[in-house]
């Protein structure tokens, strides 16, 4: 089985897809609609955007252009990170919905638990708000499933209580040579899916000698490689590329690293600040 037809089951039932594809960078226009076409023509079913990529309408037209059956599709979006009150929620998500031209989302996430320009700041009785507000998509038929992106154990730990409907994922940074492993096991004792993005560390560890040279073993690229270890680690993984080469090749990923190399990957640490950085747009 191909790993873009595997899926993994959401708190809800919902199923999944366990390989999705990145489009944070791609420029708003040909850039990001090119990416996404070639991605759903290679079989890819899982699109993740955002609003702050500002490239939802091309993310929108690419997936009503592919004639695919929308429900064979699994398509995110995130709300902005700066949006902290239930008002601006819903006027940010009636954005999304009017730019990515669709009748629903698979997926809506709060993108950050606090804004990007002021990371760390304390909005646990916003973010409480803000819930309340993504509750109210997910009732409405409009947002088959809700989540969280960007949080910490203390920062799940402050939400939940406040929660009628748990946070389905949670969307972190995660590659080889960064351990999240306290959120990963925060999600897992809350029935939180992980996903992973960034995988490549924006193409960063994609150099590192001793990855290069296990996935050379593996006969892979070392992307794939990356890629391979979070799937095994039990992530949904989201890829970003530009290329037609790259996009195919990201999802070639039929093959089991060994519980030694598992090992090896998992043992290392700051991958990022010992490796030539490749061409960042992967």
């Amino acid at each position: 089985m191909s790993a873009l037809t595997q899926t993994i089951s959401l708190g809800n039932g919902d199923e999944i897809p366990v390989v999705g594809f990145g489009t944070w960078l791609l420029k708003e226009g040909e850039e990001c609609y090119d990416a996404v076409a070639e991605a759903l023509r290679v079989g890819y079913r899982h699109i993740d955007t955002a609003r702050a990529y500002h490239n939802e309408a091309s993310v929108g037209r690419a997936v009503r252009d592919s004639g695919i059956a929308r429900e064979e599709l699994y398509i995110t979006s995130k709300l902005p990170a700066e949006a902290k009150s239930h008002d601006k929620a819903v006027a940010e998500f009636e954005t999304t919905m009017a730019e990515i031209g669709l009748d629903y989302l698979d997926l809506y996430l709060v993108h950050a638990p606090w804004p990007w320009d002021e990371m760390g700041k304390d909005c646990r009785e916003e973010n409480k708000q803000i819930w309340k507000a993504m509750e109210e998509f997910l009732a409405s038929g409009r947002v088959k499933a809700i989540g969280v992106s960007n949080f910490d154990p203390d920062d799940l730990a402050s939400l939940l209580p406040a929660c009628t409907t748990k946070p389905m994922v949670n969307q972190i940074r995660w590659f080889i040579g960064l351990d999240p492993s306290a959120t990963v096991e925060a999600c897992q004792a809350n029935g939180i899916v992980v996903e992973a993005y960034s995988p490549f560390a924006h193409g960063l560890i994609v150099n590192h000698p001793e990855i290069a040279d296990i996935a050379a073993r593996y006969g892979v690229s070392a992307p794939q490689l990356c890629i391979r270890y979070l799937l095994q680690l039990g992530a949904v993984v989201l890829p970003k590329a530009t290329t037609p080469p790259h996009i195919r090749q990201n999802a070639e990923l039929d093959f089991e690293i060994s519980k030694t190399d598992m090992a090896v990957l998992a043992a290392m640490r700051d991958t990022e600040k010992h490796s030539e950085a490749m061409e960042f747009r992967w």
